[in-house]
């Protein structure tokens, strides 16, 4: 009995095993990761400098401010919602905080109303889209287009200046090795994996990016979930402008612009599909990663700088083809099961 019951316990251990292997398998996240030892070892045996810590710090000090926009991007996508204006909004709460500084108003005042006016900003992009009924694609995209005229009445188009002023978060670093840009970042993340895993507004916002009408019969408020998800996705954007403008010094109009797309290519390519419903931050975590290493990378190799945005184009394209493919892999999975239930 005890040599059976030995053979029973390693048995089920050997099944819980492959369980976890076949699970990180499945995962987008898992093969990111090999591509980024992949294109890492790549590099470092062509220039050795790729593997140095300051080298290696650098990039993730890079990619800290992408990594705080694509963690709010992750839970307005997974709600089934896009914000294409998170570029204009940077811009112009960077710019209301630069001038702040400047004005003497103090560092706390300076950095809570800039992050209250991308909080305010993000919201606006939402309730528009909720008033109207749009998409939250045509409703951001206009908004471009506000945020930037604002920035540039108030700041006649011209650069806010604040060097050697507010230069804490973008020059310090932990045990003089890591950036303290890269430490916010990995807290936002952490925060954006609680409130999807262990809080009811994460079960809400996968139920309703999931399926509208049946997280309303089943007594979810869309809207209010909805417009959380558009309030939080302004908050890490407040902190992603406070982040940039310390580690630059300075802001304009136009500070933050294209970095909409790289958050969407990184929340992408890390399994979350833009029809929402489901989708991790640990898979964001390795698209952003594997968006500086490959950066990093062409820099390294020298290759013309014009072509890195193509690699980009490349890389989000193969992410969406790759999406497309398992979702219709797993419609394909579902369909016998139902004509066999049909049949029964």
């Amino acid at each position: 009995m005890k040599t059976m019951s030995k053979d029973g316990a390693t048995a089920n251990g050997k099944r819980t095993l492959t369980r976890r292997r076949s699970s990180i398998l499945k995962n987008q996240w898992f093969y990111l990761l090999v591509a980024e030892v992949a294109i890492a070892v790549i590099t470092g045996l062509v220039n050795p400098r790729f593997f140095t810590t300051s080298n290696i710090m650098n990039i993730l000090e890079q990619i800290a401010v992408l990594g705080i926009v694509s963690s709010g991007m992750t839970l307005l996508i997974i709600s089934g919602e896009i914000d294409i204006s998170v570029g204009a909004n940077i811009g112009l709460s960077s710019v209301v905080m630069a001038m702040m500084i400047k004005a003497g108003y103090g560092y706390a005042l300076a950095i809570l109303l800039g992050i209250a006016l991308a909080v305010f900003n993000s919201l606006l992009v939402g309730i528009t889209a909720r008033a109207f009924k749009a998409p939250s694609f045509i409703t951001s995209l206009a908004f471009i287009s506000v945020f930037q005229g604002v920035a540039l009445a108030i700041t006649k188009g011209t650069f806010q200046t604040i060097y050697g002023q507010f230069e804490f978060i973008g020059t310090f670093r932990l045990w003089q090795i890591v950036p303290l840009s890269f430490l916010i970042s990995i807290a936002a993340y952490i925060v954006m994996h609680f409130l999807l895993s262990y809080t009811k507004l994460g079960r809400r916002t996968y139920a309703v990016g999931s399926n509208q009408s049946a997280a309303y019969l089943s007594g979810i408020s869309v809207n209010k979930a909805k417009l959380t998800a558009f309030a939080l996705n302004g908050l890490f954007i407040g902190v992603a402008s406070m982040v940039l403008l310390s580690r630059i010094g300075a802001a304009q109009p136009s500070t933050g612009s294209g970095i909409e797309l790289k958050a969407i290519g990184a929340v992408v390519i890390g399994g979350t599909p833009l029809s929402g419903g489901k989708g991790r931050i640990i898979g964001t975590f390795f698209g952003v990663l594997l968006m500086g290493i490959i950066s990093n990378s062409l820099n390294m190799l020298r290759v013309n700088p014009y072509f890195q945005t193509v690699t980009f184009g490349v890389l989000i394209i193969a992410s969406l083809a790759v999406s497309v493919l398992s979702s219709y892999r797993k419609k394909e999975k579902i369909k016998p099961a139902t004509v066999k239930e049909e049949k029964s």
